[in-house]
């Protein structure tokens, strides 16, 4: 898989490790389990057995970390920027948040 971005126009954001569950969200209502890495205001690092098309649009539900506090998860559109093998079926996937849902 080919890195869709130069290393220039990456992390113009501080990006928060996270390390929480995720779910990609497909059309047509597949669940796609992954793990949320990175977190910006601007965008998100995941990790998942999947691998999507440069520049698609995918919903992402990232589950925020046990604190104690009862929180809703953060819904996303993200924009693929990058993806690439980390791992044999493990893929890391960049990208950008185009729009938080409720």
């Amino acid at each position: 898989m080919t890195d869709y971005e130069s290393p220039a126009d990456r992390r113009l954001d501080r990006r928060i490790p996270l390390g929480s569950r995720a779910r990609i969200l497909l059309d047509g209502g597949d669940v796609i389990d992954a793990e949320c890495v990175e977190l910006s205001v601007s965008g998100m690092t995941l990790r998942a057995d999947f691998v999507p098309g440069q520049s698609e649009i995918i919903e992402v539900e990232v589950v925020p970390p046990a604190t104690g506090l009862e929180r809703p998860p953060l819904v996303v559109r993200l924009e693929v920027r990058r993806c690439h093998m980390v791992a044999q079926r493990v893929y890391e996937i960049g990208g950008a948040i185009v729009k938080i849902l409720d």
